[in-house]
């Protein structure tokens, strides 16, 4: 497990983060936490790729455990803070296991098909799921998460939509092009790793 630390940490921090800046809007239709949270398939998939995919539902487990128990520890489990804590766990395990999967059925093929598919699929899965449970049936007494059924344009500039579904698509968007921006790192990170291990 202590070659597995590494992606551990890296995936508690990264869930820690992201639970917190999802709470805040960055302009009107986007939260920080979209920036943060594409990392995780970063994690996920550069474990699948050394490790192999036990290795990389272990880091899922042990990071989202951890992440889980640092967000609690930090936020409190408030009414807000419990249906976000609710959307952002079943979403995150959803979504990294299917990338798993998915990740580990294209493995064989180009470098990037498996990386770039599993995250583009993961991503759609993690979305669907974090923004209808944390934000859907958001009311106004809902305390933070009451303004996530305030009417808006969509994404600023479409048909006029609760807030929450153009925040969804504005988050989505985010992780589709992250998903392609960290095809670069995901490749140097294999290949040091794989050559440290071959150096072992």
């Amino acid at each position: 497990m202590t070659r597995y630390l590494p992606g551990v940490l890296a995936m508690a921090i990264i869930v820690v983060a992201s639970n917190i800046l999802v709470q805040f809007v960055v302009g009107n239709w986007l939260t920080w936490g979209a920036f943060t949270y594409p990392l995780a398939f970063l994690v996920t998939e550069v474990m699948n790729r050394v490790y192999g995919p036990a290795a990389a539902r272990r880091v899922v487990f042990a990071g989202f455990i951890a992440g889980v128990l640092c967000s609690v520890i930090a936020a409190g489990l408030d009414k807000t803070t419990l249906r976000i804590a609710i959307g952002s766990g079943a979403a995150f395990l959803c979504a990294q296991l299917t990338d798993i999967v998915v990740f580990n059925t294209l493995r064989d093929r180009k470098w990037w098909v498996a990386p770039l598919t599993s995250s583009m699929i993961g991503s759609c899965v993690d979305t669907a799921l974090f923004f209808t449970i944390a934000f859907a049936a958001a009311l106004p007494a809902d305390g933070n998460t009451g303004w996530a059924n305030e009417q808006v344009a969509l994404l600023g500039a479409g048909p006029v939509t609760s807030l929450w579904i153009s925040l969804a698509i504005a988050d989505w968007l985010v992780k589709m092009l992250l998903a392609i921006l960290t095809l670069v790192p995901f490749r140097i990170i294999v290949r040091n790793l794989l050559r440290g291990r071959q150096e072992i």
